[in-house]
């Protein structure tokens, strides 16, 4: 039976005249763990390891402009970049009160958060990195293709390339990708995931994003000087066989972090459909010692 602290609740706060949903679960006095999703997700692919922590912790996932249930303005009302992404996030933070706290990053969710934690690393008690990259040794081949496209100015293939990243095949095949059993990843992940992509005028929010991702990697040495300097205590939990940001991207985390923890799963970019449980194990232990 569900307590009352267990409970997910589903909220929505303005900022900025933008209605952000999350989700909210645990209790309110505890510690509170920050959930950042990556692409084409939401705070839906946290569902699960929301109710794993939820009775020990205040568990908060946000969803961003353009994803899930928060407001998507059209492109001439909002300008999607990684860096307006963040300014938002952070507002978010505020307007929730929230001080200092364990972040979770995955994919999308490592340059917004690191946006943030870079210039304001007060917000940090403890960082969990779950296949969100910082290390050129982390870029795998479909980064790297469309990377290479970028370069070459090829607007026509980059276009298709991204369309084709927003098509349920993509979706459903990232999902599954290096799964060690494709039968613990639950079909509605990569269904909703598609639907809320899907909608009208979301592909072009998506195209906008892709396009302005190669602002992240000339920040990975911004970055990786933050961990240097501050080291924060953290945790990695990486999909190995994860094809967008490989394991060698997770294993990166300990050159500039002398006291990280990692741990390789045999799983894909979105191995907590399958390992929520032991994630969330490795994240309570993790926590109880400081």
């Amino acid at each position: 039976m569900k307590t009352s602290s267990t409970q997910v609740l589903f909220k929505t706060v303005a900022i900025n005249n933008l209605d952000i949903f999350y989700r909210e679960a645990g209790p309110k006095d505890a510690p509170v763990i920050l959930l950042l999703h990556g692409f084409p997700s939401s705070s839906h692919m946290y569902r699960d390891l929301i109710t794993d922590l939820a009775g020990k912790y205040h568990v908060i996932a946000p969803d961003y402009p353009g994803f899930g249930l928060s407001s998507s303005p059209a492109l001439t009302a909002f300008d999607y970049t990684f860096d307006n992404l963040a300014i938002i996030m952070e507002q978010f933070i505020d307007k929730l009160g929230l001080t200092k706290f364990t972040w979770y990053l995955q994919d999308y969710g490592g340059p917004i958060g690191f946006r943030i934690i870079g210039k304001r690393p007060e917000l940090v008690r403890a960082l969990i990195i779950q296949n969100a990259n910082v290390y050129v040794e982390g870029l795998g081949p479909d980064v790297q293709r469309i990377g290479e496209l970028q370069k070459a100015g090829d607007e026509n293939a980059l276009l298709a390339a991204i369309e084709h990243k927003l098509s349920l095949e993509s979706i459903k095949g990232e999902h599954l990708f290096g799964a060690e059993n494709e039968e613990r990843v639950s079909p509605d992940s990569y269904q909703l995931a598609h639907f809320y992509v899907a909608r009208p005028g979301i592909k072009e929010i998506q195209v906008a994003l892709f396009q302005n991702y190669g602002t992240n990697f000339p920040k990975y040495p911004e970055w990786q000087q933050y961990l240097k300097t501050h080291q924060p205590p953290a945790l990695i939990v990486w999909g190995k066989n994860d094809r967008i940001f490989t394991g060698p991207g997770g294993e990166a985390y300990k050159k500039d972090l002398k006291n990280a923890e990692v741990h390789l799963f045999n799983g894909g970019h979105f191995m907590l459909e399958e390992y929520h449980q032991p994630v969330a194990a490795l994240i309570d232990d993790f926590l109880n010692r400081f």
